[in-house]
């Protein structure tokens, strides 16, 4: 069984077009610390998609959920290639903490990551 449908806790969720209902991308927190409160946000969308402030919506709706869910701070990390990704987790109200070198799998190759963080409480 895949483990991510045996926690207690998740919150993975499709993203659809408004119109026409049709799956575009994905939104999930992963990493969850009940104990400390925290969690990694993720989300990816089709590049058709990009720039039209799909991403930053969803990011903003989940946040708030992990608000009223008691969640004390949310972190979120990008490639530092990927400037639209960054501008989206700015957008959701989150703030730039450091970045750092990952030895970057399945591909192998080395990536610079910035990492974001949110207080909810």
């Amino acid at each position: 069984m895949y483990k991510k449908y045996e926690q207690e806790i998740a919150y993975f969720y499709a993203i659809e077009e408004k119109k026409g209902h049709k799956v575009i991308g994905y939104i999930g927190v992963s990493g969850i610390k009940e104990e400390e409160g925290s969690a990694e946000l993720g989300y990816g969308i089709l590049k058709g998609y990009w720039g039209k402030g799909i991403a930053t919506e969803a990011s903003k709706a989940i946040l708030q959920r992990l608000k009223q869910d008691g969640s004390r701070f949310i972190i979120a990390t990008h490639d530092v290639n990927n400037i639209g990704s960054g501008k989206v987790l700015e957008k959701s109200g989150m703030t730039y903490q450091y970045s750092y070198n990952e030895q970057w799998q399945p591909k192998n190759i080395s990536v610079t990551f910035k990492l974001y963080r949110i207080d909810l409480n």
